[in-house]
């Protein structure tokens, strides 16, 4: 049985209290009486991505399960580089990043547009990723930030992923993919793309209200009182996925 922790939409810098939510979420985690998988942060990390985000970030987003972190829309690729992965030579381009465990390997792929909030995963990325899938010797969970589909949430359906096509080709018929993760919309969801599970991770800092709760806008969909929550997605034995939600009080 793999379990995964996935978390996403911290947003250090956003409200006073969004890093103490990050680290209940991580304290959480690491009282656990079982050894994760892995812990996915599906982008978002910093509000306004400045170095000094990060450094909070990178102190708060540490576990004794492994640890993979991609960007979101909010993120700054140089600073995400240089500081939360450590590099000195930065380079111009996504940030795509790989982790192996003993039974899985997840593929983290950088869905952000520098100056833009809306998303799309690059030719380089694409390739990167069927790269990853054809050298897999194991179950391949394919992460990133935006939701390639909609989620009946206006405020967010408008900056989706964009041209999802090339992704839904490349992803259709793999069944060694179990499934889609992503954040993005601050809320759990899950849904299907590609044939595959479509699970959407609920946000740390806040958590967004449907239409038929009041949440047609930005001023209205956001709620910053509700808890931080996440998600435990479950592979089983029989290849079979199961997604628990968690609120973390």
């Amino acid at each position: 049985m793999i379990v995964i922790a996935h978390l996403s939409d911290i947003h250090v810098g956003a409200t006073p209290d969004a890093v103490a939510r990050a680290d209940r979420v991580m304290r959480y985690l690491d009282a656990l009486p079982y050894d994760l998988d892995a812990v996915l942060v599906t982008g978002d990390v910093a509000d306004h991505g400045l170095a000094e985000e990060y450094e909070q970030a990178g102190k708060v987003l540490t576990s004794r399960h492994p640890v993979l972190t991609g960007p979101g829309n909010h993120d700054v690729r140089a600073e995400f580089r240089r500081v939360l992965l450590g590099e000195q030579h930065l380079v111009d381009g996504p940030v795509n990043q790989m982790l192996r465990t003993d039974r899985a390997i997840y593929a983290m792929c950088d869905s952000s547009i520098p100056g833009e909030n809306a998303g799309r995963l690059e030719d380089e990325t694409i390739t990167w990723l069927e790269g990853v899938l054809d050298g897999a010797d194991r179950p391949v969970f394919v992460a990133f930030h935006h939701p390639p589909v909609t989620l009946q949430s206006p405020p967010l359906d408008g900056i989706r992923l964009h041209r999802p096509e090339r992704l839904e080709e490349l992803l259709t018929g793999r069944a060694d993919v179990p499934a889609v993760l992503v954040g993005h919309a601050h809320m759990p969801a899950a849904t299907t793309f590609a044939g595959r599970p479509l699970l959407v991770a609920p946000g740390v800092v806040s958590t967004v209200r449907l239409p038929w709760e009041g949440g047609t806008t930005f001023d209205t969909c956001i709620d910053y009182d509700l808890p931080p929550a996440l998600a435990f997605h479950v592979l089983d034995g029989e290849g079979r996925m199961t997604t628990h939600y968690r609120l973390v009080p």
